[in-house]
């Protein structure tokens, strides 16, 4: 249902699940094996992952704090991305990626619910993406302290304006992990 001609393939992209950004977050055990059920679930059936890796503050390429975190580990032949903007699309090659596979529907997993998730979600459904948010597969940290709402409001509240996020000729959702079903 794209908006996007001759796009009709899948791709997970995860967000930011590094070390330095998901040491603190909310349920981050949790979290992180729910994504790896959902990259296993992706690469069982050949579909494309693609990892997004944040380069500011304390995030030099090659660095501890940039790495993925080690209960996740990128495969030789999945593309790695760094990013310096909250929208994974912006100022990368991730959109002339995702042309090159004829991807149109992409799953969102990583962090943070309140910023990175929710520009890369936006980032793709405005550019002619149905966008899929892995409801159980995002996070955040809590900055309640200065007036945020609590990290599991942030992400109930994500999932639910999600899913009822609509445009002509695209879709989105928020569909658990164990839920998911790929369709290429």
């Amino acid at each position: 249902m794209t908006s996007l001609a001759n796009r009709p393939n899948s791709a997970v992209i995860v967000v930011d699940v590094q070390n330095s950004v998901v040491a603190d977050v909310y349920e981050r055990d949790a979290v992180v094996a729910a994504i790896g059920r959902l990259v296993g679930k992706a690469r069982s059936l050949r579909i494309p992952v693609l990892w997004i890796q944040d380069i500011g503050e304390d995030r030099l390429p090659g660095t501890e704090p940039w790495q993925i975190v080690p209960e996740l580990v990128p495969a030789d032949d999945e593309v790695r991305l760094d990013k310096r903007y909250g929208d994974s699309f912006e100022d990368t090659d991730l959109e002339a990626v995702l042309a090159r596979l004829g991807i149109g529907r992409v799953f969102v997993a990583g962090a943070q619910s309140d910023a990175c998730i929710r520009s890369t979600l936006h980032g793709a459904f405005v550019r002619g993406y149905d966008t899929v948010l892995v409801s159980d597969a995002h996070t955040t940290e809590d900055l309640s302290a200065w007036g945020a709402p609590s990290p599991d409001a942030v992400i109930r509240h994500t999932n639910l304006y999600w899913h009822h996020t609509t445009a002509p000729g695209r879709t989105a959702s928020a569909i658990a992990t164990d839920d998911i079903e790929f369709a290429n």
